[in-house]
């Protein structure tokens, strides 16, 4: 079957998403909402107009689309976002980049021939990495994506926050050479105050790939007065597990104020980045429990 998903974004020649030179596909919707959330228009699963407004030229392209969301005061333009339908047509004539729109809707064939198009740069460990958001919200998506990049030789990974039934783990993983998997907090309080969810499901999936012996890369946000006091709680999970997997802290940084003013969202995320010595505290405790920390 042809499945669909929504799509925000597709990053060419990444190198940050697993090994290698990779294309990452970001699905949009997630199960949670991380009050440090770097991608935040992946988090509703419904599409976006996002309107930068520090790029707008007032040149009225946007206004010919006949949107009534566009409108002008005294020669300047005011976008009114509660009258927007999501249509996508101020993006697509905006000559200044004023606009962008989340949430496009492609078919897993139109997936696949995007994320070919760069097979030639998957030599030396790349491939493809699904992403969001969180991509296993769409499961007949992911699974029948990653069976046709698998198939026909792509690497593949799925960047996962790990809060999905067991049982999309189980489909997918047949097809999947590496899961990227997000650990922020060990208890269960911390996690539900950061993310708004509990995190036994997300504990238990890691558990369930690791009996099974599925390759996993553990990823750590660390953002200072959140999640930093978890590092203990973490590491002593993860080194009771079948499989003492290598673990990477990704250190919260603040480039966000953008991303957050022209989705209208209120900029309340964490105002403190980790210092070098946090960092390297965390990585030291982490290392302290026998667990490989890479960077």
């Amino acid at each position: 079957m042809n499945e669909k998903a929504l799509v925000f974004g597709i990053k060419r020649f990444a190198v940050h998403d697993g090994p290698g030179i990779r294309t990452t596909l970001f699905l949009k919707g997630c199960p949670l909402k991380c009050v440090w959330c770097h991608n935040p228009e992946g988090i509703r699963k419904a599409p976006q107009t996002a309107y930068f407004e520090e790029r707008c030229i007032s040149c009225g392209a946007c206004a010919g689309t006949g949107c009534r969301a566009n409108a002008f005061e005294n020669g300047t333009h005011v976008f009114i976002r509660d009258l927007c339908s999501f249509c996508g047509k101020c993006a697509e004539i905006c000559p200044a980049g004023a606009f962008v729109f989340y949430g496009k809707s492609m078919d897993t064939g139109e997936a696949f021939a995007a994320l070919a198009e760069d097979a030639a740069f998957y030599s030396d460990g790349g491939g493809i990495t699904l992403s969001g958001g969180e991509c296993l919200t769409y499961p007949d998506f992911c699974v029948s994506l990653l069976r046709k990049c698998a198939e026909n030789g792509i690497g593949t990974a799925v960047d996962t926050c790990g809060a999905v039934p067991a049982e999309t783990f189980e489909r997918v993983m047949p097809y999947t050479g590496l899961f990227l998997y997000d650990i922020k907090a060990f208890d269960r309080t911390v996690h539900k105050k950061c993310t708004g969810a509990d995190n036994a499901l997300i504990l238990g999936n890691l558990r369930f790939l690791a009996e099974r012996g599925a390759a996993v890369e553990i990823r750590i946000p660390l953002v200072p007065g959140y999640n930093d006091g978890e590092i203990p709680g973490i590491a002593a999970f993860l080194a009771g597990l079948p499989v003492k997997y290598p673990v990477r802290i990704l250190p919260y940084h603040r480039q966000l104020d953008l991303k957050y003013g022209s989705l209208g969202l209120p900029r309340d995320y964490p105002d403190r980045v980790p210092l070098p010595n946090e960092i390297k505290k965390a990585e030291d405790t982490l290392a302290s429990f026998g667990l490989r920390v890479i960077k």
